[in-house]
């Protein structure tokens, strides 16, 4: 199932399927999520989705039942 994932602040939209990790998604987009231990405990890939809730990239992926997901790299939670 096609989800359409737009990155903010650029506003750079993606179509990805669910289940793709979102490092591959952002790197197809064009967009470099800075990474550390690639394991989700150091949090350098950490990002917002649209409802607030920090992930981390690293570990995450497109979720299944969703059509679209919005991913702010910079959120207020996390700077």
């Amino acid at each position: 199932m096609s989800v359409q994932v737009q990155f903010l602040p650029d506003n750079v939209t993606v179509e990805a399927e669910a289940g793709e990790p979102l490092l591959e998604v952002a790197a197809r987009a064009g967009i470099t999520i800075p990474t550390g231990c690639l394991m989700g405990s150091c949090h350098a890939c950490e990002v917002e989705l649209a409802d607030g809730t920090a992930i981390c990239a690293c570990i995450s992926a497109v979720p299944i039942g969703e059509k679209e997901l919005q991913i702010n790299l910079y959120g207020d939670s996390l700077w």
